[in-house]
């Protein structure tokens, strides 16, 4: 056979049969979701997953973490040990075959596990396969075994390299900079918000968090405890801080139905929006699922017959929805399941069906028992249902004016959108820009045939602080939907959004780079959480990144994005440059603001992501909320140009 008859053959020896750790480094995204920043933390989520593990077995009850100076990562805890005896089916040790072996774990017996988290089994050997260097050490009977692997092979044998008393196992890894090319950085508060939730998770266990890349003004390495008694109702009372409760306590419950473990935990507030948490197993199903819809029926129905039989609802000229018993209502709903069957491979959302049922007979015997002990709690929450009703009727004929003036049902395009030519969404973005100036110089920059620009005028409204029918008769917000070209609200859920008529994938939020820009960019991202968070699940929310300064000395000139950036420039310019500080995207002309900011082969768009579903809710509700003083502590802990505008 000639050679180019070789390269167009197709038989089997062109199957290529990949051993399970191979496969993992060929295509890591369908282990840990992706190679990037998220990808990265999952390596970390996976190996405290088995920790984890033990404690919900009630084998460990301390698990310490650290990240070294190196940006390498240790999981420690006083777990059983991984076994290291010979398996015999393998013909080495159990720990190598854990760490070596895609799908091998006691996780698949019932009689070691219960219940676990992580993914199944692979998490570990996943992680391995990723990292440029891991080391397992266990502490069991008495002695110290340890094995090293360099991208998930064995470098030797297991090995007892001393005796101890301890009992535990201790994981170093190192993410792989062939794998993770675009960072391999771990972020402090990224890791201690997955802590947390996971010790109000697993009430009872202690988390150490360290990282010795810090230190703070003692000389110490910087370093949480996170601890939880009460479990969820310390959970909800964090996540809540920030707004004003309309109920005495916290109700909550925890106990089995069905043999499946339930735990909730829920409070109303002065809040018009709806915040529910749920979990299975310690994973976040921000999609909800079976244990989601068991939860609102239980509540709803329970809630109904309440205020059928109070007569509350008697001068009602309409009937009340699901909706409106979740208005105002933070909730967490945590569920063990020992066989859980997700929706796709993310584990978003759970399909077994006997936990709605479970799930549903706990909230409704929960709420009867509060409200039956707590009449004056009763009447409150009944009123905030009805008032949450009213506001629906009137959101409605809001929505309604909104879905009017869309594209889809025939009405014209908001007025001061400059569109594009093109049609095709995949190829289309819109930059929503702060202001009526750089609107003009954005659309004077911008690229015709792909590039949309929506003006803004001033700040658009704080949706954290108002009803829903304020916000759809929101004339700036009003543009957006109908510049986007989606649809919003059912009878069922006044929020839902219809993403199918969607015109551009690319939303790009530009506003200056002062204190008053930051702030505009926030009460967007707001407005797209609360009501838009879809859109921002999908990828499909930008934010633009224009510099803070223009450098010029002669004919050279250059743009820096950050002071160090800017003191590096001076230094290459012979530290005698003109400097002049953007405060104000007016304060570039129209080719500037295209070479630096929108133009697609040199510009930075930060990609909005939802990591982590209940710390974002959280942090919005300090930021967009009324309580000023955790507002003020957030400001002062995380701004990094805090003196630019003062």
């Amino acid at each position: 056979m000639s050679e180019e008859q070789k390269k167009g053959s197709y038989g089997a020896d062109q199957i290529q049969a990949l051993e399970g750790m191979e496969h993992v480094r060929m295509r890591p995204s369908m282990y840990i979701g992706d190679v990037g920043v998220r990808g990265l933390h999952h390596l970390v989520y996976e190996v405290v997953d088995n920790s984890i593990d033990e404690a919900m077995g009630g084998y460990c009850d301390t698990i310490e973490i650290w990240i070294n100076e190196d940006n390498s990562i240790t999981v420690k805890d006083n777990g059983r040990g991984i076994p290291v005896d010979l398996h015999k089916k393998e013909g080495v040790s159990a720990l190598q075959v854990v760490m070596t072996k895609i799908g091998a774990g006691g996780k698949f017996d019932k009689d070691s596990y219960k219940v676990s988290g992580g993914l199944h089994g692979v998490g570990v050997s996943v992680v391995n396969a990723l990292s440029e260097h891991l080391t397992a050490t266990v502490h069991r009977d008495g002695k110290i075994w340890q094995q090293e692997y360099e991208r998930g092979k064995a470098l030797y044998p297991v090995k007892s390299i001393g005796e101890t008393d301890y009992r535990g196992t201790i994981v170093t890894f190192k993410p792989d900079p062939q794998i993770f090319q675009q960072s391999l950085e771990y972020s402090y508060d990224t890791l201690a918000s997955r802590m947390r939730e996971l010790s109000f998770l697993n009430k009872g266990i202690t988390i150490y968090f360290t990282d010795k890349r810090q230190k703070d003004e003692n000389g110490e390495f910087a370093t949480e405890k996170f601890h939880s008694q009460e479990g969820l109702k310390e959970f909800i009372r964090f996540l809540d801080g920030n707004r004003e409760p309309i109920i005495a306590e916290v109700i909550s419950m925890e106990g089995e139905k069905n043999d499946i473990p339930v735990e909730v935990a829920m409070v109303y507030n002065t809040s018009f929006n709806e915040n529910l948490h749920s979990y299975v197993n310690n994973i976040n199903t921000h999609e909800g699922g079976t244990h989601l819809s068991g939860f609102r029926a239980g509540l709803t129905r329970t809630l109904k017959k309440y205020a059928d039989a109070s007569g509350m609802l008697d001068k009602l000229k309409f009937e009340i929805a699901g909706d409106d018993f979740r208005e105002g209502l933070t909730a967490i709903i945590s569920v063990k399941v020992q066989e859980p069957q997700f929706e796709g491979q993310t584990k978003t959302k759970l399909g077994n069906r006997e936990v709605t049922a479970a799930v549903s007979q706990a909230v409704s015997e929960m709420l009867e028992n509060y409200l039956e002990e707590h009449p004056n709690d009763a009447k409150t929450i009944v009123q905030k249902v009805i008032l949450a009703a009213q506001a629906r009727h009137a959101a409605r004929k809001a929505r309604e004016m909104v879905q009017r003036k869309t594209v889809m049902s025939g009405g014209g395009l908001p007025g001061k959108l400059s569109d594009c030519s093109e049609q095709d969404p995949e190829k289309c973005e819109v930059f929503l820009v702060e202001g009526d100036s750089a609107g003009g110089t954005a659309k004077q920059g911008r690229d015709r045939n792909f590039q949309a620009i929506l003006p803004l005028r001033g700040k658009i409204l704080n949706v954290e602080k108002a009803m829903h029918h304020k916000v759809f008769e929101n004339e700036e917000i009003r543009n957006i939907y109908t510049a986007l070209g989606v649809t919003i609200g059912t009878e069922e859920d006044s929020k839902a959004l219809n993403l199918e008529k969607l015109r551009y994938q690319k939303v790009v939020i530009m506003c200056d780079a002062d204190v008053d820009g930051s702030h505009i960019a926030t009460l967007i991202l707001t407005f797209f959480f609360r009501y838009m968070r879809e859109l921002v699940e999908a990828g499909c929310v930008y934010i633009a990144t224009p510099p803070l300064y223009l450098l010029k000395k002669g004919a050279k000139k250059a743009y820096a994005w950050s002071d160090k950036e800017r003191d590096r420039l001076n230094e290459e310019f012979g530290g005698s440059a003109s400097i002049q500080r953007y405060k104000g995207l007016g304060e570039m002309n129209a080719e500037q603001l295209w070479d630096t900011t929108m133009n697609p082969e040199f510009r930075t768009l930060r990609q909005v992501t939802i990591d982590n579903g209940t710390e974002a809710d959280r942090i919005f509700s300090m930021l967009m909320g009324d309580e000023v003083p955790p507002r003020r502590d957030f400001i002062e802990k995380n701004a990094v140009y805090a003196n630019i505008d003062a």
